[in-house]
């Protein structure tokens, strides 16, 4: 199936208007492109490694919205300029250009399935779920996963770096926390290599049920796992629910910008001797971290780097 796309010019003052009024013509959803920069709210929230660079706001944004093949383009072009031109009777909505384009129907949610494959992280066998362990492979340790639409494969060299560290420190007797858990492959693996449980928060509400799937699929039961969603940084509830002076290692996979307001709240979350173990850092913000770590009373123990890619482990001593 086919997609009518229609592009507005318009101007970030009047982008929530528009917006709106689109709605209000029957349009189910729309996309908007601006280069207002980023609130530090929205950077906590976007699961990513590397924000995007934005160039300087020039003021101009293009909302897109999309129309049915079959759909009376006409009747509703004419709706929308009708409308465009109201607004601008008291606001700036710039050129009004419109753009049009087609495309086709894609399954976004499941689309990116063909580009992850099942890979090792040294003696571990990563799979997605939707494909089978092959006769070699079932001497490895092996962990399935489906991220969903929550982060989280373990190809990249962030988690990787995470994983090599969480096998390296953890006990039989290791509580771990970890925090932005995103599809929970590090609690996973935490429980394979021995832990006794995993807890994870995350922001996005979509970690708990791929999480809670992933877990189903790996034999995982929910005493063992732990999973809610929050903020550990501000929210004292979640802090709460989490725990004090309970856990042996604390993993945090996020933005470099989003470990140096964390550190000093995870001090309250470790044990004495716990071991916090930190990725999701590029290069330039190594020493960024690790002066947080030093700043929050942490002992530095290891500072590894994959491709651009740094993790600071330290410990609470």
């Amino acid at each position: 199936m086919k997609w009518n796309k229609f592009r507005i010019k318009t101007t970030t003052e009047a982008e929530d208007i528009v917006c709106s009024s689109l709605m209000d013509l029957g349009i189910q959803g729309v996309e908007v492109e601006d280069k207002i920069p980023l609130t530090q709210r929205e950077k906590e929230q976007m699961f990513v490694d590397i924000l995007p660079e934005i160039d300087v706001d020039d003021g101009v944004a293009y909302i897109s919205f999309y129309l049915e093949e079959d759909e009376d383009k006409e009747k509703m072009l004419q709706a929308v300029r009708e409308e465009l031109k109201e607004i601008g009777t008291y606001v700036n909505v710039g050129s009004m250009e419109i753009e049009e384009s087609q495309t086709e129907d894609v399954d976004w949610v499941n689309n990116w399935k063909q580009y992850f494959h099942q890979f090792t992280i040294d003696d571990v066998l990563i799979i997605p779920s939707w494909e089978d362990v092959q006769p070699e492979d079932e001497d490895k340790m092996i962990i399935h996963i489906d991220p969903g639409t929550a982060f989280g494969t373990g190809m990249h060299e962030t988690t990787q770096l995470c994983i090599r560290q969480i096998k390296k420190y953890v006990t039989e007797d290791t509580e771990i926390l970890d925090v932005g858990c995103g599809s929970g492959i590090l609690g996973m693996l935490a429980l394979k290599f021995g832990a006794k449980h995993s807890t994870g928060t995350d922001l996005d509400p979509c970690a708990i049920d791929a999480t809670h799937e992933n877990m189903d699929v790996n034999g995982i039961s929910r005493d063992q796992y732990r999973v809610m969603i929050g903020n550990i940084i501000d929210d004292k509830e979640v802090q709460d629910q989490v725990g004090y002076d309970r856990y042996d290692i604390v993993v945090a996979n996020i933005l470099a910008d989003v470990l140096v307001p964390l550190t000093p709240v995870i001090l309250n979350h470790l044990k004495t001797g716990g071991i916090y173990i930190t990725s999701g850092i590029i290069e330039e913000k190594e020493e960024t971290v690790v002066e947080a770590v030093k700043a929050a009373g942490l002992e530095v123990l290891e500072v590894n780097h994959q491709g651009e890619w740094v993790s600071v482990t330290a410990r609470k001593n």
